[in-house]
């Protein structure tokens, strides 16, 4: 259902573009702070032509990088406060196993970011989580922390607590220009809007938009197969009420990873997904079906009947979302390096809705000029070289 329209009006202390979850929470955090703010989205929502749709995602502690690992137990509070404040329950805690080769470096960098000493043989793992089946010479690690936020329900909660707090949401209208200065004028499908600070978050959208700026990020939209497995027998796949999320790491025959969900969207199906898809034109993302063919369903199809034998082998339901990746798969939070009151948050790679509560707020304080409470030296735009390509 379209958001309702609300009373045209040009001026504002901050404009968003983008009511995914990580524009979202900005225009959150800005309302919180007292900024009469605008969120622009260019499809009525709700909608599934992004990267927020779906009704859940991971969060965990384990993170390897230390920038992450600073940043989630803020994250963690954040949504709890949200949870608080909105009513509603937006996270289950279910744990998450972390499968991999006996010695990987990676699986043991996740080991020591949560401070755990014990590792699971095969044996173990079963007698915890009888539906998971260890290979030879492989190993888990088990992050108790982790479980599964709502997504739907989550956008849905800080969408109407930004309007509680004096925010306007415009649904429906596409950003056809934007004009720098020191006041930034933007101009959509539906009206002419002016503020002293923008804030872009426009997912896989926010590399043209950010080229007509002089800005050319190496954003790479991609188009990944989400994909629900049936359980042979329901409820099979764990001990007592719900099973653990888990995440793959450095399996040969899964170089990018294979993290799956617990049956809590569809009933008796597990969602397995593949950490990697195609490249794909955002504006036609919706033309083509999932592609059943795709080596990608071949790839979960043979790791789930080696690792989790109590699902179907074939998918019983395929949906799609987009990531928008950097090179290096960290987030890019940011001010444009010529025009310091245009923020840009991208390049959320797939892992960045969990950190949505956090980075909403370093791109508020970013915004309003502020000292970030967490270090952005990570995610800087000019780490990428040539990135500044045009004179305006």
């Amino acid at each position: 259902m379209a958001t309702p329209r609300e009373p045209q009006k040009a001026n504002y202390d901050a404009i968003v573009i983008g009511a995914g979850i990580q524009g979202s929470f900005t225009a959150y955090h800005l309302a919180q702070r007292h900024k009469d703010t605008l969120l622009l989205e260019q499809f009525f929502l709700p909608h599934s032509r992004g990267s927020s749709h779906g009704q859940s995602r991971i969060i965990r502690s384990a993170y390897p990088q230390e920038h992450y690992s600073r940043m989630i137990p803020d994250s963690f509070h954040l949504w709890q406060q949200l949870e608080a404040e909105a009513g509603t329950r937006l996270y289950r805690k279910t744990g998450l196993v972390l499968l991999g080769p006996a010695g990987d470096p990676e699986l043991e960098a996740y080991r020591r970011s949560l401070g755990a000493d014990q590792v699971l043989d095969a044996v173990a793992l079963a007698q915890l989580f009888p539906g998971f089946r260890l290979q030879t010479g492989e190993v888990a690690v088990f992050d108790s922390t982790a479980g599964v936020l709502f997504a739907d329900r989550a956008l849905r909660a800080v969408q109407e607590l930004f309007r509680r707090h004096g925010g306007t949401l415009r649904d429906g209208e596409k950003v056809l220009c934007i004009e720098p200065g020191a006041v930034v004028t933007v101009t959509t499908t539906a009206g002419v809007y002016r503020a002293p600070r923008l804030i872009i978050t426009a997912g896989s959208w926010t590399g043209p938009l950010v080229e007509r700026l002089g800005l050319r990020l190496p954003l790479q939209p991609l188009r990944i197969s989400v994909c629900y497995w049936r359980e042979k027998q329901p409820g099979s796949t764990g001990t007592g009420s719900v099973s653990p999320c888990f995440l793959t790491l450095g399996l040969s025959q899964a170089p990018h990873g294979i993290y799956g969900l617990p049956a809590i969207e569809y009933p008796g199906m597990v969602k397995v997904c593949h950490h990697h898809g195609r490249p794909i034109d955002p504006e036609k993302r919706d033309q083509a079906p999932p592609d059943t063919s795709h080596p990608d369903i071949g790839l979960l199809s043979s790791f789930i009947s080696s690792y989790l034998p109590r699902l179907e082998p074939q998918p019983a339901v395929m949906e799609t979302c987009l990531y928008t990746n950097t090179p290096d798969e960290d987030f890019i939070l940011d001010r444009h390096p010529k025009f310091s009151n245009i923020v840009i948050g991208a390049g959320f790679s797939g892992h960045g809705f969990k950190f949505a509560p956090v980075v909403g707020k370093l791109l508020c304080e970013l915004s309003l000029g502020e000292e970030p409470s967490h270090s952005l030296a990570p995610f800087t735009i000019t780490r990428f070289p040539g990135v500044l390509k045009v004179a305006l």
